[in-house]
């Protein structure tokens, strides 16, 4: 018996998926994702973009990349992903207001998909659930003030999910981990 084959969109959505599911089970590993447009933030965002999920993407052009995907494009209160190529200093005030969820629906927090680069700039110390004892982590390209005001956005259930991309990988930091920045 012969199965038919996967179209290769599918299977790039596949390999995507589990590449998220692990990166998020496995805070501070490197996890490759399929080539595509916009790298792995592109990557990230065809799977978890549909027409019943809400985004913000403040770079214009991006914007109008994620409206391809069916979801609809929302406030950054309101918007259930918030992807940011490159995000600046200036955009952190706008990004407070991005949801942390309430005590009956967690769920609800925002998450946020961030460009940065992997592998230089400020030492990261991640401890919490999916990680045996600590690791460390380097990342370069986001704003210092990023991680105070994530750190300040968690009070657990409540946060925020990170999703850092770097070309073809990403990094997942889910609400559960702590981060110290060295």
């Amino acid at each position: 018996m012969s199965y038919p084959t996967m179209p290769l969109a599918d299977q790039h959505a596949q390999r995507t998926f589990r590449a998220l599911v692990t990166a998020l089970s496995y805070p501070g590993t490197l996890v490759p994702v399929p080539p595509g447009d916009y790298g792995a933030l592109g990557a990230v965002a065809q799977v978890l973009l549909d027409l019943e999920t809400s985004y913000c993407a403040p770079d214009p052009e991006l914007a109008r990349w994620l409206n391809t995907t069916g979801a609809r494009a929302a406030a950054v209160e309101r918007a259930a992903y918030q992807f940011y190529p490159q995000l600046a200093a200036a955009d952190l005030a706008e990004l407070a207001q991005a949801p942390v969820g309430s005590y009956m629906f967690p769920d609800t927090g925002a998450t946020l998909v961030l460009g940065c680069t992997l592998g230089s700039g400020a030492q990261l110390t991640l401890r919490g659930p999916g990680i045996a004892d600590m690791t460390t982590l380097h990342v370069a390209d986001l704003p210092a003030g990023f991680w105070q005001l994530r750190a300040d956005a968690i009070r657990y259930p409540l946060g925020w999910d990170v999703i850092l991309c770097a070309a073809d990988t990403i990094v997942g930091l889910p609400r559960t981990t702590q981060i110290v920045v060295r």
